[in-house]
């Protein structure tokens, strides 16, 4: 499909079917996209099941904001605000888009201080995990806090620090999957939950040959696919990309600690033509198979949607909208 470049006010693309999700792939009544930024203050909300979504842009208190999930069931938006260093939770997403009004409310937030430097978040259940990266604010160090959410705000459970420095987790029942930044490394930690504070030792860690700097990363348990981002150089708009591992979880079972995850057992897409450079998240919808990606790097910053591909290529985005400053990226699917 031809590439299609557009403001943030409407989304014109005729998307694959939209009928599913991972657990009931007979009715799906919802699907959104959500995304943050870190230069405009601003998130965007999309439900993708009309044949021409439209996206909705909401100010928030925070200009610079990572991490953003939706939960459809409080119609809330949820960042990790690196303005504040605070958690933020954002409700009446859905009215204000139904209303056509900038009008959503911060109606919970976490302690200040708790984190300087959020990168990313991970929700499960009624848990958020919060990576810390590290810089001379925070002492250099790289931390995980693990929150539970209130009906009020965010009750910090447990902080624990790793030995690497971090950009992208995904939790997957009870185990935490995390990038290595500055490195072509992922990390899985087993049972995480149950260390107690202080810091943490990853159960194994293994490299994906070829990919030079990961960020995002995201894992659909029904596909059994893992999607990685590669940032490669921060100062090329042209060298980064995207790497998925097929039947992951046999593959990676299957790599010993400190080992390698061959190319051969990647499907990659890299080149000119994906637009990728520094894709800094992503996120990925099980039914349609469509990949979701917040490249940082050009254009100022884009939001940019694959087709998964069988075969390693250099593939043109199925769409592509410009959104400065975009960071994090989030698709939800009920």
């Amino acid at each position: 499909m031809k590439n299609l470049f557009i403001s943030c006010s409407v989304l014109a693309l005729v998307f694959a079917s939209c009928d599913s999700n991972d657990s009931n792939a007979s009715a799906s009544a919802e699907l959104f996209l959500v995304t943050s930024s870190n230069t405009s203050g601003k998130v965007t909300y999309t439900n993708l099941l009309p044949t021409s979504p439209s996206v909705k842009t909401f100010t928030i208190t925070s200009l610079d904001a990572e991490g953003i999930s939706y939960d459809s069931k409080t119609d809330a938006i949820l960042v990790a605000s690196r303005t504040t260093n605070k958690l933020e939770t954002y409700t009446g997403i859905k009215t204000n888009a139904t209303a056509g009004t900038d009008n959503i409310m911060l109606s919970a937030t976490s302690l200040v201080g708790d984190f300087i430097n959020a990168r990313e978040t991970a929700v499960y259940g009624d848990k958020v995990v919060v990576v810390q990266d590290q810089i001379a604010a925070n002492g250099n160090v790289n931390k995980l806090f693990v929150y539970q959410k209130t009906t009020t705000g965010f009750t910090l459970l447990k902080t624990f620090t790793t030995e690497f420095k971090l950009w992208g987790i995904h939790v997957e029942g009870n185990d935490l999957y995390a990038v290595v930044d500055l490195t072509g490394d992922i990390a899985q930690f087993k049972n995480f939950e149950s260390n107690g504070n202080g810091t943490i030792t990853a159960t194994k860690r293994v490299t994906i040959e070829g990919l030079t700097r990961t960020h995002g990363i995201t894992y659909s348990a029904s596909n059994d696919l893992m999607v990685l981002t590669d940032v490669a150089s921060a100062t090329s708009a042209t060298d980064g990309g995207l790497v998925l591992i097929s039947n992951f979880s046999s593959v990676f079972a299957s790599t010993v600690a400190e080992g390698t995850i061959a190319t051969s057992k990647q499907i990659r897409i890299y080149g000119d033509k994906s637009m990728l450079g520094n894709p800094v998240d992503v996120a990925y919808d099980a039914v349609t198979k469509n990949i979701y990606v917040a490249e940082r790097l050009n254009a100022g910053g884009q939001v940019l949607i694959f087709a998964t591909p069988s075969t390693s290529g250099d593939y043109s985005p199925l769409n592509a909208r410009l959104e400065a400053g975009v960071t994090s990226i989030f698709v939800l699917r009920k």
